[in-house]
C-alpha cells in the first residue's frame, strides 16, 4: 500500500486496517524472537519499555530521533526511543552520504543557513576524522548550467570563506584542465568548472545513525526497533503510551513526561492524531540514487547540472559510483525508483561522460529512493504554488507546552548535532531538568586511542588492505565502524584466525564483525545487516549476496 500524506489517519480510504498512531503499518519480514545474537539486546530493551517511566519518549529512530536520544541521555534524562521499522530504515538510509554546507543554497541567498551548515560540517569533520573525509566536488558547467563559470568560481570562494577556510581552497578549471583531471568527463560543451571542498561518509548514512543509537544505549537509554507507537493518551503527568512489537505483536505500556516527534516524513500525521496545531508542516521531495560500477579512479565527486538545471552528482562509494540525486515533488512517502527515474538519470550521466559503453539499467547494482521532508509554513495553502527549487533542507523545532510535545520538522544529516542541542533546549523550556552537555556523547576517541588500536590490529594481521574498500588497512575500517568495541573483534581473531576472514566473498566485513554486530546492534532482519549496519547490498547485488554459500551461516550467527 502506498502511503500518501492525505491518507494518514485511523481509516485509509475506507479500507479496514489495524493502525498505529501514524495510521500506518509497514510490511515486515517476520523473524523469530530468539534470544540469540542481536535479538537478545532488543528483547532486553523491549522488556525495559514495558511498565517503564521515562522523561522523554522519542518516536522515530532516523537521524533526528537518534541524535536526540544521544544528546538527551548525555544531559541526564531518562530516554526511550522507538521506531516502527529499523533505525534509519526510511529517509535516513536514502541520503547522498554527503556532509556538506549547502553550496547550492547560495543561489537563493540563504547565507545564515549555509553558515550554520558549514559550522556543523566542520564540527563533524573534527569529531569523526575516520568516518567523515574531506573530498573535492568538481562541477562541470556547460550550456545547461544556470550561471557562468566565473560566477560559480566567485561563489566557491565565498563558500570557502563562509566555511571559515576550514577546507582546502577552491579552484577554477578550464575545459582542458577538467579533461586532464577527469578524463571520463565529456568536455565538448563545457564552458569551464570549479572544484570546491566538502565531505562525505566513508561508510553509509544508516551506519552513522546507528552510532548515535549505540551512544544513547551506552548512556542508559532504552531503544527498540520494529516497535510501533500503537496508542497514546495525555494525562496530568504526561503521556501513557502503548507500543506494539512488530515482530511478535506483543504490546507493552509505558509512561513518559514528554514526547519528541521525530517521525520524519510522518510528523504531521502523528501531530494530527494528537490534535496538535503547529506553525509548520512537511512536504515531500523524492530523491533517487543509482549505484553503478566505478566510473572514475579519483576520490572526488563529479557534479553536473541536468537538463532541468538541477544539480546531480557522481559520488564515490567503495569500489562503486553513486549517481544522483533527483528532486521530484511527490505525495507518496515510499514510491521507490521508477523506470522513468532510472532512464532519466542514466541519460543525463551518459550525455556528460565519455564512457566506452553507455550505462544501461543492467549496470545498476543497487538503488536508493527516499523522500526528503521539506519544511513549509502552515498558512492555509496547499503549497502547489511553492517554488520547489528554493525549498532547502533546513529544520524547524516546535514545542507545545500544553501537550508536552516537541516536533522536529525537516533537517539533514549535516545539521544533526544542532537538532540534538535544540531539542534539549526545547524540553528544558517544557520544564524538564536538562543537565549540561558533556564532551563525549558523540565523536570518535582521540588519535592516540586510534593509533593504539591500529598497532594491536597489526599483530593479528589486520594491517592488510580491506579489498573493496579504499582505506589504508582493515584496521582503519574496523575502527571507523566500531571504535573501541573493535577490540572484541581482535580478541576473537586471537582465539580463532577465521574471525579475521571476510564474509560473503571479497567484502570488507569480517566474521568477527558479524559476531560483534549480533551482540551489540539489534539486527532483526537480514536487510538490517546488509543495508544499514553495513553497505553490502549497496555495493554488491543483493540477490548474489543472498545466494552466497556464506549466507546461511551469517543468518545463523545473527540469530535470523
Amino acid at each position: 500500500m502506498r502511503h500518501r500524506l492525505e491518507h494518514i489517519s485511523l481509516e485509509i480510504r475506507g479500507v479496514a486496517v489495524e493502525t498505529n498512531d501514524l495510521g500506518l503499518r509497514l510490511p515486515l519480514v517476520r523473524c523469530s524472537t530468539s534470544t540469540v545474537g542481536g535479538m537478545s539486546l532488543r528483547s532486553e530493551n523491549l522488556q525495559k519499555l514495558d511498565g517503564g517511566t521515562f522523561d522523554v519518549l522519542i518516536v522515530g529512530g532516523g537521524i533526528n530521533g537518534a541524535v536526540s536520544a544521544a544528546a538527551l541521555t548525555d544531559r541526564g534524562l531518562n530516554v526511550a526511543v522507538i521506531d516502527r521499522g529499523d533505525f534509519a530504515g526510511f529517509t535516513s538510509q536514502e541520503s547522498s552520504n554527503l556532509v556538506w554546507g549547502g553550496f547550492k543554497y547560495l543561489e537563493n541567498y540563504e547565507l545564515p543557513l549555509v553558515w550554520k551548515l558549514c559550522t556543523s560540517r566542520n564540527h563533524l569533520m573534527r569529531q569523526y576524522p575516520t568516518q567523515i573525509s574531506e573530498l573535492g566536488f568538481l562541477a562541470t558547467l556547460d550550456k545547461t548550467s544556470p550561471f557562468p563559470p566565473w560566477l560559480a568560481a566567485l561563489g566557491s570562494v565565498g563558500y570557502w570563506g563562509i566555511g571559515r577556510f576550514f577546507t582546502k581552497r577552491p579552484a577554477y578549471f578550464r575545459p582542458k584542465a577538467i579533461e586532464a583531471a577527469e578524463p571520463v568527463v565529456n568536455t565538448t560543451n563545457a564552458r569551464g568548472g570549479i572544484e570546491y571542498m566538502d565531505a562525505y561518509l566513508k561508510d553509509n548514512d544508516a551506519r552513522f545513525v546507528w552510532g548515535f543509537v549505540r551512544s544513547a544505549l551506552d548512556g542508559g537509554a532504552v531503544a527498540c526497533n520494529y516497535a510501533a507507537l500503537d496508542g497514546s493518551n495525555r494525562t496530568a503527568d504526561g503521556w501513557e503510551a502503548t507500543v506494539v512489537d512488530e515482530l511478535s505483536n506483543q504490546r507493552v505500556n509505558l509512561k513518559a513526561r514528554s514526547i519528541v516527534n521525530a517521525a520524519g516524513p510522518f510528523v504531521d500525521g502523528l501531530n494530527e492524531k494528537w490534535d496538535l496545531k503547529t506553525d509548520h508542516r512537511i512536504v515531500y521531495s523524492k530523491g533517487i540514487h543509482l549505484v553503478v560500477p566505478r566510473l572514475t579512479d579519483s576520490e572526488r565527486v563529479l557534479a553536473f547540472f541536468d537538463d532541468t538545471e538541477r544539480l546531480f552528482y557522481v559520488i564515490p562509494m567503495a569500489h562503486r559510483s553513486v549517481i544522483g540525486t533527483t528532486d521530484t515533488r511527490t505525495e507518496i512517502a515510499d514510491e521507490g525508483v521508477t523506470d522513468e527515474d532510472r532512464d532519466f538519470l542514466l541519460a543525463q550521466i551518459n550525455a556528460r561522460l565519455d564512457l566506452d559503453t553507455p550505462l544501461t539499467r543492467d549496470d545498476v547494482i543497487g538503488e536508493r529512493s527516499g523522500v526528503r521532508p521539506l519544511v513549509v509554513e502552515m498558512n492555509g495553502s496547499d503549497h502547489t504554488d511553492t517554488d520547489w527549487g528554493k525549498l532547502s533542507r533546513k529544520h524547524e523545532i516546535e514545542a507545545d507546552e500544553e501537550r508536552r510535545v516537541v516536533t522536529i520538522f525537516g533537517g539533514k544529516l549535516t545539521d544533526c548535532l544542532n537538532v540534538g542541542d535544540e531539542v534539549a533546549e526545547a524540553l528544558q523550556g517544557l520544564g524538564l531538568r536538562v543537565g549540561d552537555e558533556t564532551e563525549n556523547w558523540f565523536g570518535e576517541p582521540d588519535k592516540g586511542a586510534r593509533m593504539a588500536f591500529y598497532a594491536d590490529a597489526a599483530k593479528v594481521g589486520l594491517d592488510r588492505s580491506p579489498g573493496v574498500e579504499r582505506a589504508h588497512s582493515m584496521a582503519e575500517v574496523l575502527w571507523r565502524r566500531h571504535g573501541r568495541a573493535g577490540y572484541q573483534i581482535l580478541r576473537a581473531i586471537e582465539r580463532n584466525a577465521e574471525m579475521g576472514q571476510p564474509v560473503l566473498g571479497d567484502t570488507d566485513v569480517l566474521w568477527g564483525e558479524v559476531e560483534l554486530m549480533a551482540e551489540r546492534e539489534m539486527i532483526a532482519s537480514i536487510d538490517d545487516f546488509l543495508r544499514r549496519r553495513t553497505k553490502l547490498s549497496l555495493i554488491f547485488r543483493r540477490d548474489e549476496l543472498m545466494a552466497h554459500p556464506d549466507m546461511p551461516r551469517v543468518r545463523e550467527v545473527l540469530g535470523l
